[in-house]
């Protein structure tokens, strides 16, 4: 039994930290990408591509990165399970407000150039997430925290919290790709760089999806 525990610590200390390396990746060449091949990034610019460009960079940022972190958090520091649940909070709300900045910045270039907004199934799929990842936020900090609810219903909902939690969480994953594919699509990338470092991103984030998975059912128990 102790070999079988040092083995999952060890499966789970390695994978927390090719995910991390994942992370920092996907951060590294997003910002290459926006700043180096797309004309860099602006909430308020007279070239349009600029403000759409925050989209793309900070909803990764929350809906992939912080929020994947969140998520692997509980593998990845030794520290008290209520230091953990603060931490998850804190990169949950973090996530929270990045990604909705990143949906305002989207909206924002459609209202400049006067386009419609959510007609493509990337925009219904990022749009669900969202509003369920707030949902998720909301039940998390009423059944856990603050003060929270019963340890028995707590217990009833942990199997939940974390089945939709990694649900919303591959959800993001699924708007991430399809919206590097509408890249394709409307800025008629075939090949060259962009299209590329576009693909390379694509890569990584379904990597960082992978890891994230692998060290949710890793089954790593706390003494």
């Amino acid at each position: 039994m102790e070999n079988n525990r040092s083995s999952y610590r060890m499966s789970a200390f390695l994978v927390t930290v090719f995910a991390h390396l994942l992370a920092i990746s996907i951060a590294t060449l997003g910002l290459y990408w926006l700043i180096k091949l797309k004309e860099g990034v602006a909430f308020t610019s007279h070239v349009k591509i600029q403000i759409f460009n925050m989209h793309p960079l900070l909803t990764v940022l929350g809906f992939i990165i912080f929020s994947g972190e969140a998520i692997i958090i509980y593998k990845g520091i030794p520290a008290t399970r209520q230091t953990l649940k603060l931490i998850h909070l804190m990169l949950h709300l973090i996530a929270l407000l990045t990604g909705t900045l990143g949906i305002y910045a989207v909206f924002k270039f459609h209202n400049e150039l006067k386009a419609g907004h959510a007609y493509t199934l990337h925009s219904w799929i990022g749009l669900a997430t969202i509003c369920l990842f707030g949902l998720q936020l909301l039940l998390g900090i009423v059944t856990f925290l603050f003060p929270g609810a019963k340890s028995a219903t707590r217990a009833r909902f942990t199997p939940w919290h974390i089945f939709t939690g990694v649900g919303i969480f591959f959800m993001a994953i699924v708007t991430a790709e399809t919206g590097l594919m509408e890249e394709f699509m409307f800025q008629k990338l075939h090949k060259g760089q962009e299209a590329l470092v576009v693909n390379f991103i694509g890569i990584l984030i379904l990597m960082f999806g992978i890891s994230v998975g692998l060290l949710v059912v890793i089954p790593l128990k706390r003494n």
